[in-house]
Protein backbone atom coordinates (compact mmCIF):
# COMPACT_ATOMS: atom_id res chain seq x y z
CA UNK A 1 0.00 0.00 0.00
CA UNK A 2 1.08 3.52 -0.70
CA UNK A 3 0.48 6.51 1.59
CA UNK A 4 -1.02 9.45 -0.28
CA UNK A 5 -1.75 12.88 1.16
CA UNK A 6 -4.57 15.00 -0.28
CA UNK A 7 -5.13 18.64 0.58
CA UNK A 8 -8.68 19.83 0.01
CA UNK A 9 -9.89 23.35 -0.69
CA UNK A 10 -13.60 23.74 0.03
CA UNK A 11 -16.17 26.26 -1.13
CA UNK A 12 -16.78 28.87 1.61
CA UNK A 13 -18.90 27.50 4.44
CA UNK A 14 -18.69 23.89 3.23
CA UNK A 15 -15.65 22.55 5.13
CA UNK A 16 -17.62 20.66 7.78
CA UNK A 17 -19.98 19.16 5.20
CA UNK A 18 -17.01 18.04 3.10
CA UNK A 19 -15.25 16.55 6.13
CA UNK A 20 -18.42 14.66 7.10
CA UNK A 21 -18.84 13.31 3.56
CA UNK A 22 -15.21 12.13 3.43
CA UNK A 23 -15.58 10.51 6.84
CA UNK A 24 -18.75 8.69 5.71
CA UNK A 25 -16.94 7.27 2.67
CA UNK A 26 -14.36 5.65 4.98
CA UNK A 27 -11.48 6.37 2.60
CA UNK A 28 -9.19 8.44 4.83
CA UNK A 29 -7.04 6.95 7.55
CA UNK A 30 -6.55 10.47 8.98
CA UNK A 31 -8.38 13.74 8.33
CA UNK A 32 -7.36 17.14 9.69
CA UNK A 33 -8.57 20.71 9.48
CA UNK A 34 -5.68 22.95 8.45
CA UNK A 35 -4.73 26.61 8.12
CA UNK A 36 -3.43 28.15 4.92
CA UNK A 37 -4.59 27.77 1.34
CA UNK A 38 -6.30 24.42 1.93
CA UNK A 39 -8.99 23.58 4.46
CA UNK A 40 -8.46 19.85 5.02
CA UNK A 41 -5.59 17.40 4.88
CA UNK A 42 -6.24 13.70 4.57
CA UNK A 43 -4.00 10.68 4.55
CA UNK A 44 -5.06 7.76 2.40
CA UNK A 45 -3.59 4.33 1.91
CA UNK A 46 -4.08 3.11 -1.65
CA UNK A 47 -3.22 -0.35 -2.94
CA UNK A 48 -0.20 -0.39 -5.26
CA UNK A 49 -2.29 -1.83 -8.10
CA UNK A 50 -4.87 1.00 -7.97
CA UNK A 51 -4.55 4.04 -10.25
CA UNK A 52 -4.16 6.93 -7.82
CA UNK A 53 -5.59 9.59 -10.13
CA UNK A 54 -8.67 7.54 -10.83
CA UNK A 55 -9.12 6.75 -7.13
CA UNK A 56 -8.93 10.45 -6.20
CA UNK A 57 -11.28 11.40 -9.03
CA UNK A 58 -13.88 8.76 -8.11
CA UNK A 59 -13.67 8.96 -4.31
CA UNK A 60 -12.49 12.43 -3.31
CA UNK A 61 -12.85 15.07 -6.03
CA UNK A 62 -16.55 14.34 -6.54
CA UNK A 63 -17.50 15.16 -2.94
CA UNK A 64 -19.95 18.10 -3.07
CA UNK A 65 -18.39 21.30 -1.74
CA UNK A 66 -14.83 20.58 -2.86
CA UNK A 67 -13.31 23.34 -4.97
CA UNK A 68 -9.81 21.96 -5.50
CA UNK A 69 -7.48 19.17 -4.36
CA UNK A 70 -3.72 18.79 -4.25
CA UNK A 71 -2.35 15.24 -4.11
CA UNK A 72 1.10 14.44 -2.76
CA UNK A 73 2.58 11.01 -3.36
CA UNK A 74 5.08 9.50 -0.95
CA UNK A 75 8.14 7.43 -1.69
CA UNK A 76 10.20 5.17 0.52
CA UNK A 77 13.47 7.08 0.73
CA UNK A 78 15.20 5.29 3.59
Amino acid sequence: MRAVFVQVQCHPGKTYEVADAIFEREIASELYSTSGDYDLLMKLYIEDSVDIGKFIDENVANVPGIFRTLTTLTFKAF
